[in-house]
């Protein structure tokens, strides 16, 4: 499977990603995907990518699968795609003679439960709405508020959309399962409620 690997990109199952394609290498990755079933291995980029982008840069071995569902070609060659995520998988890069990178992929089974216990639910609730409120983000406050996301979908989609690093994206993507996510993500929301109070005095 085609691999795209970005250096501040962590993509998460059960979220949605678009993209930008205009490297030639990537336009022909789009097209090959496209023609072989839609799938796309998305992948961060190790620090220290910057010297070896040309080449291979290595990438951190955990990432997602994900499904083109929309794709537009523009007049010059580019693409405006978007992914869905499907699944975490682990990758073993594969020497190949096309320009983008390939790996086979090891899907992982999920492990433990799919769904969070209730304490679990409801504190990660609680802080998430404490911190978007520091933010004035209100209006993502009334959704969590709403109790209508599954929780799959709650903890991914605040795992890739809150305003973590890179890194500690790809250390919630490495959760074992769903409950262990969960905590971490309530454990990095913490940190930088800390860090915000503290910003106030």
């Amino acid at each position: 499977m085609p691999i795209f690997p970005l250096p501040t990109t962590v993509f998460f199952p059960e979220t949605y990603l678009p993209l930008h394609i205009f490297e030639p290498r990537y336009r022909e990755m789009v097209q090959q995907a496209s023609a072989q079933g839609n799938c796309i291995g998305m992948a961060l980029l190790k620090d220290g990518w910057e010297d070896e982008y040309e080449e291979n840069p290595p990438i951190y071995p955990i990432g997602c699968v994900g499904r083109i569902i929309s794709s537009h070609k523009l007049a010059d060659g580019r693409f405006n795609i978007v992914l869905q995520g499907l699944q975490r998988c682990t990758f073993e890069e594969q020497e190949v003679s096309t320009p983008y990178r390939q790996a086979q992929i090891i899907p992982h089974a999920q492990r433990g439960l799919a769904s969070l216990d209730t304490e679990t639910r409801i504190n990660l609730e609680h802080i998430t709405q404490e911190y978007l409120t520091w933010k004035k983000a209100h209006e993502l406050c009334q959704v969590i508020a709403s109790g209508k996301l599954t929780d799959s979908i709650l903890v991914h989609n605040l795992s890739a959309g809150l305003d973590l690093s890179p890194v500690e994206k790809q250390f919630l993507l490495e959760s074992g399962h769903l409950v262990q996510q969960a905590r971490r993500l309530i454990d990095l929301i913490r940190f930088k409620l800390a860090d915000l109070r503290t910003a106030q005095g």
